[in-house]
């Protein structure tokens, strides 16, 4: 495997989308950050060679689905594309995966995390290396969309302002999963404080110690959940308990 070289490739894909677009530029950001992630959580873990190199080509091309799906829809939502399969597609069913990786023993591996990455569950994979890869790219998915959170202009991701967020109320369903430590089913989602509640809710399906241990030294849950005014005393009052948990949670994996 050649990461250089996949890249190479990358970067000539790309030239087929309007990268002044703000969310493919988001996109683009996003792809890289996620193999620095994932390049960190493999030096923390102490993975081969092998399993670093592999866990850089799977974030490089993670996202692969979501430029199609913006070039068409303009839309992250996943009622409009199912980007994880479309990326498969593109990779696997049009053979493009050969530009990015000659060799095919890594195939049912790549295949897998990627078609995997943002599905809400992860579960039914037997092959040991299959399922660290399908877990490491989720973890490194997630850790770069905290910097997304953080930095991106709301109305990209959200399409909302802050104060026009902060100013809705969360749902029934979601605000007792959040506070009873589960993930966001994206179906539940209703109101942009619903999408905003998903995004550190999220911190619940993480894998690794070391995803973790990112986590609460950059001390993402309370930065994410503090760049929101919630003018909405309910939601203020939720949030704010929900940071509570979330640190706690954290904290006590760790």
């Amino acid at each position: 495997m050649d990461y250089n070289r996949a890249k190479e490739v990358f970067e000539q894909y790309l030239d087929g989308y309007d990268r002044e677009n703000d969310k493919v530029r988001l996109k683009i950001i996003h792809t890289y950050g996620v193999v620095d992630q994932s390049t960190e959580l493999a030096k923390r873990m102490k993975l081969s060679e092998e399993d670093t190199d592999l866990a850089r080509i799977i974030a490089l091309l993670h996202d692969i689905g979501r430029f199609e799906q913006l070039k068409r829809f303009d839309s992250f939502l996943p009622d409009t594309m199912d980007h994880a399969a479309y990326g498969v597609h593109v990779l696997f069913d049009e053979g493009m995966i050969r530009r990015f990786v000659p060799e095919d023993r890594w195939d049912d591996v790549i295949r897998t995390a990627i078609a995997r990455h943002s599905d809400f569950v992860l579960s039914g994979i037997r092959d040991e290396q299959t399922m660290l890869h399908a877990k490491l790219i989720r973890d490194a998915d997630k850790l770069d969309n905290c910097r997304v959170k953080l930095e991106d202009a709301l109305e990209t991701f959200v399409g909302a302002p802050a104060e026009v967020i902060g100013a809705q109320e969360i749902s029934p369903k979601v605000r007792e999963d959040a506070l009873s430590g589960r993930s966001i089913f994206s179906a539940d989602r209703v109101t942009l404080m619903d999408y905003w509640v998903s995004y550190v809710a999220y911190f619940y399906d993480l894998n690794f110690r070391e995803s973790l241990d990112i986590v609460e030294e950059n001390d993402f849950v309370r930065r994410i959940i503090r760049r929101i005014p919630y003018t909405n005393p309910a939601t203020r009052d939720t949030m704010g308990e929900l940071e509570d948990r979330l640190v706690e949670y954290v904290h006590n994996k760790i």
